[in-house]
């Protein structure tokens, strides 16, 4: 049976909020940080998305394929590409793309990290649970165009023509790509295989807008350690740091 006078002590109401957020209770003041740090964290991803117009913005780099432009364990922010398009934007079909590609950018001395051209987030051939790629846009080709002659040559392979050339002609309207890195991406992805078709303007999920070095690893290393590195997640509680603020994993070879 309770004591009368131990209910009596007891905050109610008001009271006990107050006391909730005072005392020093241990296993409460536990409870209290890790619901103000996951809140903090929720407050920074909200705005984040709020900026970018994607989620997640914030994606983290799991292999070498962008170096040294973008390095593996950056976290990179993504904006959705329509937002602040200029007019340098390929136009497809009469409506702006939102992506400025390499060819482009050659020309007007448009550059995002370090080279010519926008890199862009998308999903290899639209598919839905693949790893998401970060990646240049090297061309725009229309669908059936012969490309051969406008590729630079040193990344088609052994092609000697546009009937040797994987995706010649362009079995769809769509962006060329490629990683920065030439010790691991010698090819064009259309060429190479890592994306088969050129990429549709729809599964473009953003453009990649500034990184942050070394902060990745830590979303890496979550993903390692609890899952094997084979499961993404989009969206972590990672000790209040970086998950909630959204982050995926991209940029396989």
């Amino acid at each position: 049976m309770n004591d009368p006078g131990e209910e009596d002590d007891r905050p109610a109401g008001v009271e006990w909020i107050r006391w909730l957020l005072t005392t020093d209770d241990s296993a409460v003041v536990y409870v209290r940080e890790v619901l103000s740090s996951v809140a903090v964290v929720l407050v920074v991803g909200l705005l984040l998305f709020t900026v970018s117009g994607v989620w997640p913005p914030l994606v983290a780099i799991e292999s070498p394929s962008m170096e040294p432009n973008i390095q593996q364990g950056d976290l990179v922010f993504v904006m959705e590409e329509h937002r602040f398009a200029g007019d340098a934007a390929t136009t497809a079909g009469g409506a702006s793309t939102g992506v400025v590609t390499r060819e482009t950018g050659q020309g007007n001395g448009y550059t995002e990290f370090s080279e010519p051209g926008d890199v862009i987030v998308f999903r290899p051939d639209g598919s839905q649970g693949a790893t998401p790629i970060i990646h240049r846009a090297h061309l725009w080709v229309d669908e059936g165009e012969n490309w051969y002659d406008r590729a630079n040559p040193d990344y088609v392979g052994t092609a000697d023509d546009c009937e040797e050339l994987p995706a010649c002609p362009a079995p769809n309207a769509g962006f060329i790509t490629k990683g920065d890195n030439p010790a691991t991406n010698q090819q064009y992805d259309q060429v190479a295989g890592i994306a088969r078709v050129p990429v549709q303007p729809d599964w473009v999920i953003g453009t990649a807008e500034f990184r942050i070095p070394l902060l990745g690893n830590i979303r890496l290393l979550f993903s390692y350690l609890f899952f094997g590195g084979d499961q993404v997640l989009t969206t972590v509680v990672a000790a209040g740091t970086v998950g909630a603020a959204g982050v995926t994993l991209v940029a396989r070879d």
